[in-house]
């Protein structure tokens, strides 16, 4: 387990090129305990060169802070934030409640009730306050980080390259017969 806290800095990695630049991704978590599964959108944002930074902003211990943050996410010169949260998980809710900006719902997995829980209170906003919800777990975090890089690669040619790149990879990664090991 992963137990590196997130950081305040644009970037995790330190051989991220994109580190230097403004943050164009947020990732905001409840707590620490969700970094487990938002490093895995952090990864992804590094490997596409993303400039992005990381925050703990709890909906319920610290209000102010993610109101705070949300307010002013546009201003400084965010474009997308991933919200991740458990249980309750009413990060991503009042986070887009508070932001023009699109909202990436990733519901954290918990060990009462496995992240329903989560998804059922990401996915289900009210109407005209929406959250993109993504998958409970890891796979959400990493869908959410390609989902934002999509965006983003909308208005430059540059990410849109390397975001078709990363793509080819994983394609190319796919064997076109299943493979009989060890007979």
């Amino acid at each position: 387990m992963n137990t590196t806290a997130p950081q305040t800095t644009t970037s995790h990695a330190a051989d991220n090129s994109a580190a230097a630049a403004p943050p164009k991704v947020g990732i905001i978590m409840g707590s620490q305990s969700d970094w487990e599964t938002m490093r895995h959108a952090d990864a992804i944002l590094n490997t596409l060169e993303i400039p992005h930074e990381t925050r703990i902003v709890s909906a319920h211990r610290t209000p102010d802070r993610l109101a705070e943050y949300a307010r002013t996410a546009a201003d400084r010169g965010l474009s997308v934030i991933i919200a991740g949260a458990g249980g309750a998980a009413h990060l991503p809710g009042m986070c887009a409640a508070w932001t023009r900006l699109p909202v990436l719902g990733v519901p954290v997995e918990s060990r009462t009730l496995k992240g329903m829980d989560s998804l059922l209170s990401i996915v289900q906003m009210p109407g005209g306050v929406p959250v993109g919800t993504l998958a409970i777990g890891s796979a959400g975090a990493k869908n959410a980080a390609l989902l934002a890089a999509s965006i983003l690669a909308l208005q430059n040619p540059e990410l849109a390259a390397r975001l078709e790149a990363w793509r080819a990879v994983q394609t190319a990664s796919v064997a076109d017969t299943p493979v009989t090991e060890n007979e």
